[in-house]
């Protein structure tokens, strides 16, 4: 599905996604994906939704983020608590859903100028 904001003003954004890919600014990626409105960050993990450690929400932790939007693929999964608490120590809200909602929930909250990261396992 292709996706269009009217208001970009040159942030990154979701173009398109699918069943195992999404576009940020028109450039396809197939792996993991870490987006943030000024920065891209491909391969922000190599874990899968079942692989997934505690030091990899530490990578999101360190981000300047309010909001963090985890795609879990093309079902929607909920982490085990345990790996969660790097983002509980730095106060940082965390939404779980699949990908193609935490990408088109991204794309309006970046629309808004809202601090937000979309973590997209594909």
């Amino acid at each position: 599905m292709k996706l269009h904001l009217t208001n970009a003003d040159g942030l990154n954004t979701f173009t398109a996604y699918g069943d195992s890919y999404v576009d940020v600014n028109g450039k396809r990626h197939t792996a993991n994906v870490l987006v943030l409105p000024e920065r891209l960050l491909p391969g922000w993990t190599t874990s899968s939704f079942e692989t997934l450690q505690t030091a990899d929400f530490a990578v999101l932790a360190g981000l300047d983020a309010e909001i963090i939007l985890l795609g879990t693929g093309q079902t929607l999964r909920f982490p085990p608590p345990a790996l969660l608490q790097p983002l509980m120590t730095a106060r940082i809200g965390l939404e779980v859903m699949d990908t193609h909602a935490a990408c088109r929930t991204y794309n309006i909250l970046v629309a808004e100028g809202r601090k937000v990261a979309a973590a997209i396992l594909i």
